[in-house]
């Protein structure tokens, strides 16, 4: 089974409003979602977690790495114009979002590209627009947005950080499953975050056996 729908990435407009980004439905195709969602875990608290700190199925085990294969990482290169090709990566899953999520921020520039891939199927929530990321035009108003993403059926969306990349969603409670892989700077800051990940990974992977 092909797990992603490269054809569909290299064919996504690139969009320029409110900042640089692609957006890409399905990228992950309805069966290979299928096989991905009975694959994971169920996740009732909020958080990033490391795949590693997590017991994954196979289809599930085999998406985190094609999200940090290669063939993803020259194609997003390639449509961004940037070089990627010694970025460090950091993968994490979430599967929860609790009522302080979603609020207005622009991820750390430590990050040098932000992508993600939601993995929940339609639900009414998303047609009331909770847990919907909003591409925002400032820091100040969650309804001042160019675009929404309802967190459903295999979208992708990838986006370069910059100092006005601002983005949020309106409250929801409940299970949101989302990969986020970034691509990193090599400075401290990324150092430090990434060795902050491992840490994570480790701890979650003891508490899970204990």
């Amino acid at each position: 089974m092909e797990l992603l729908d490269f054809t569909a990435l290299a064919a996504a407009p690139l969009a320029t409003d409110p900042f640089p980004h692609i957006l890409v439905p399905h990228f992950l195709p309805p069966a290979a979602l299928e096989a991905v969602a009975a694959d994971l875990p169920p996740i009732d608290k909020g958080g990033s977690f490391p795949p590693g700190s997590l017991r994954l199925g196979p289809a599930a085990a085999a998406l985190m790495a094609e999200m940090e294969g290669p063939r993803l990482r020259a194609a997003i290169a390639d449509r961004l114009g940037l070089d990627l090709s010694a970025a460090p990566t950091m993968v994490t899953l979430r599967g929860h979002t609790g009522p302080r999520d979603g609020r207005i921020h622009c991820d750390s520039l430590a990050k040098r590209v932000t992508v993600l891939l939601y993995l929940n199927r339609e639900t009414d929530a998303w047609s009331r627009h909770e847990g919907c990321l909003r591409l925002l035009r400032g820091p100040d108003d969650i309804e001042d947005f160019a675009a929404e993403v309802p967190p459903v059926n295999g979208t992708l969306l990838i986006f370069p950080n910059s100092p006005a990349s601002w983005h949020g969603h309106k409250p929801f409670v409940g299970p949101r499953y989302s990969v986020q892989l970034n691509y990193m700077t090599t400075d401290a800051k990324a150092r430090s975050e990434l060795r902050r990940h491992r840490i994570s990974a480790f701890v979650k992977r003891l508490t899970r056996a204990a």
